[in-house]
């Protein structure tokens, strides 16, 4: 390519007030029955491709929104643009002096760069730059009208949906969810007739596939679209249904005096599998009630997707279900029926894992989990509980030395936690895990606290999940965690980017949660440099950064500690970053790192604490800068009334600072730091720091230097914004 003939171009989009001739545009995908979990990521992914491509292509619209059923994924788009909007288009060519030669004429330069943009060669322009006189091609761009670009568009944001599974069904070779049936695109009362899996758009689309059949509706508008649909069995729009099966279950429940087993998850589920819902209530042999609710309720939920419900006197569970169907008929009883029949052979199967599981005890299984792999570069699932009893044991005594019990009870729990993993009811439901270890260590006559530390020892499950109750399950939790954490460090297999195929952060978060919102008081680096040391005493190979693991895996946890106080406790980034900067290296206690943020930044909103913080600064800069001889500081050197001053209210504060320290009163301790505000002042208007003596000067180095530290001992205040500063 000739380097005359072509540059960099710049453009410039006429700006102009929203269109008001605008059209409306209806997209909708038409399916064979979508997984449910697929619809809402769908959705969301449409809609901001949409977003996008409308937005690069120069076309205005109003308001964007997009609707799901398990048969279709929808778009639409109100006040769309009929025409993209006006752009003018420049690019730079050669150099005037290439372009035309002695006599003003075009040269083959500038004919070739004329004819390669597409204008006469009349029309360039000459535009002084920089870099001297160079020619333009200037051109003006009315756009194109949208139908034309949505038809170039749509098929794109058809084919550019993902999903976790794809499939292709016919020659186009597209992949989807599963087979597309029908497109349906319109725009401004028009068919727009977009090629795309194969198929040709059209007006048509299919409502119920049990109350309409296979009659098309002829779709005119977006409009209209919603209640033709709905004329057909079909609620486009995803929040009426939510409100909807919300009103039946309440009904339902309040009917038969029941209170549902509230679940967003299953709401949602019943939501995106259904086009027109209709609840309804079965039940099941009492007898089936034996059986521990958990189970009962997780098969109904993860095989059936039907809601358990419980007595309202009692709280008890109910030997009652409510299902969602997917269609509106008057006899329901079929149905019902069906649902029962199918529910009653999971629970069978259920109550034989469960009578089965209860003749092996706990204990007895936990030899076979050296059989069982934790991940192939850290042994096995026998091996990691082993280190998780350890170091339950070692929380213990760091939580409470004195209480001899709470190490037996996190001991024992520890040496069972992870037997329930071979039970048949943890493999037919791994969810189950620690619910049915607690179980059946009840069942085996363990000890109350050691069996809820077995059954909390997953808790929080999620990041703002119900923590653990107890302080054994507390305790248990951080172990199991920890451990984790330690073990792929170790082995280099940490966070990076997007990336936590093991979910570290997750754990990291839930040991902030535990620590913070249980009011553990202990030592977490101390907690840490033991979790490694179990793991490197494994004889696992690590990385060449595994020496430093302890240190890495401390700045992990801060991150989340970060994290918690930015979401929880609307602390400042600064200030976090100060208060943490100064205990790295210290024992980390996080409930009293977290209320010295707080007494920070409480403090931060002071008049007297962003001029204290400017005259800190200009002292730690100092200080940072010289080069002294780092003697101790000598009153017998001072010259001026402010050294004296400064050292000896720098002195006085710091006895009262270290009693107020001590006895956890950061308010208190921080207030003698702003009370040094005056005399901090008063030294740099009296005193010159860099004084010619050098023995005068290094002194006064000294002395800032002490109320450096002084004030850095609380935290590294240099990290804290403050305007001057």
């Amino acid at each position: 390519m000739n380097k005359h003939t072509a540059r960099p171009s710049a453009t410039k989009v006429a700006k102009s007030p929203a269109r008001r001739d605008g059209g409306e545009l209806l997209l909708e995908i038409g399916t064979e029955e979508l997984p449910y979990h697929f619809i809402v990521p769908a959705l969301a992914h449409l809609k901001e491709q949409a977003t996008r491509a409308l937005t690069e292509a120069r076309l205005s619209y109003g308001a964007l929104r997009s609707y799901g059923t398990p048969r279709r994924l929808v778009l639409i788009v109100d006040g769309l643009a009929l025409r993209q909007a006006s752009v003018v288009k420049e690019a730079m060519g050669p150099s005037k002096a290439v372009a035309f030669d002695a006599g003003g004429q075009p040269t083959k330069a500038a004919l070739g760069f004329a004819a390669g943009q597409g204008i006469a060669v009349e029309s360039l322009q000459v535009r002084a730059t920089p870099k001297g006189e160079y020619v333009f091609a200037v051109k003006q761009d009315a756009g194109r009208p949208a139908k034309a670009v949505l038809q170039e568009l749509l098929p794109q944001l058809v084919g550019g949906l993902t999903f976790p599974k794809a499939m292709k069904w016919n020659e186009s070779g597209v992949r989807f969810a599963r087979p597309v049936r029908w497109i349906l695109a319109v725009f401004a009362g028009a068919v727009l007739p977009i090629q795309a899996a194969g198929l040709t758009a059209g007006n048509r689309t299919y409502g119920h596939r049990v109350k309409a059949g296979h009659r098309p509706i002829i779709v005119r508008d977006a409009k209209s679209y919603e209640a033709a649909l709905e004329r057909g069995g079909v609620l486009v729009d995803p929040e009426r249904r939510r409100t909807l099966i919300q009103s039946q279950l309440n009904r339902l429940c309040a009917t038969a005096g029941f209170a549902l087993h509230a679940d967003e998850s299953l709401l949602d589920q019943a939501v995106f599998t259904t086009e027109w819902p209709q609840a309804l209530i079965g039940g099941f042999k009492p007898d089936y009630l034996a059986v521990p609710s958990d189970i009962l309720m997780t098969s109904m939920k993860e095989h059936q997707g039907f809601f358990s419900v419980r007595n309202k006197n009692t709280d008890a569970l109910a030997p009652h279900f409510i299902a969602v169907a997917n269609t509106q008929i008057k006899d329901l009883s079929l149905i019902r029926a069906g649902n029962e029949r199918v529910l009653a052979a999971r629970l069978a199967d259920a109550k034989f894992f469960f009578d089965e599981d209860r003749k092996v005890r706990l204990g007895a299984r936990v030899a076979k989990l050296a059989g069982v792999t934790f991940h192939q570069k850290l042994g096995t699932m026998g091996q990691k509980q082993e280190r998780v009893r350890k170091l339950a044991e070692f929380l213990a005594a760091q939580a409470d030395p004195g209480d001899a019990e709470l190490g037996r009870i996190c001991g024992r729990a520890g040496a069972l936690c992870k037997a329930d993993l071979l039970t048949g009811i943890v493999g037919e439901f791994p969810e189950l895990q620690g619910i049915m270890g607690g179980e059946y260590a009840r069942h085996d006559g363990e000890s109350a606290a050691v069996a809820q530390a077995v059954r909390e020892q997953y808790l929080p499950k999620a990041l703002e999940g119900e923590l653990p109750g107890s302080l054994p399950g507390q305790l248990l939790s951080m172990a199991d965690r920890l451990d984790s954490i330690a073990a792929f460090f170790h082995v280099g297999l940490v966070p990076t980017g997007s990336e936590d195929p093991f979910a570290l952060r997750r754990h990291a978060t839930a040991i902030v949660r535990i620590v913070l919102e249980g009011g553990l008081r202990l030592d977490l680096r101390c907690a840490i440099e033991e979790a490694r040391a179990l793991v490197v005493a494994e004889g696992f190979k690590g990385t060449p950064e595994s020496e430093q693991s302890v240190r890495r895996i401390t700045d992990f946890v801060f991150e989340r500690v970060r994290h918690y106080g930015r979401t929880v406790h609307r602390l400042r980034d600064d200030v976090m970053d100060a208060v943490l900067r100064a205990v790295s290296g210290t024992a980390l206690d996080l409930a009293d790192v977290l209320r010295r943020m707080q007494a920070l930044q409480a403090v931060t909103l002071e008049p007297e604490f962003d001029p204290l913080i400017v005259g800190f600064k200009r002292a730690s800069r100092i200080v940072e800068k010289e080069q002294w001889n780092r003697e101790p500081v000598n009153p017998a050197l001072f010259s001026h009334p402010a050294e004296e001053a400064l050292h000896r209210q720098a002195d006085e504060r710091r006895k009262d600072f270290e009693v107020e320290m001590k006895q956890g009163r950061y308010d208190r301790a921080l207030g003698h730091l702003v009370r040094l505000k005056p005399v901090i002042d008063e030294f740099f208007t009296g005193v010159m720091v860099n004084a010619e003596d050098p023995a005068v000067r290094g002194n006064r180095l000294s002395l800032l230097k002490t109320v450096d530290e002084f004030f850095k001992s609380f935290a590294d205040f240099s990290r804290i914004m403050v305007q001057g500063g």
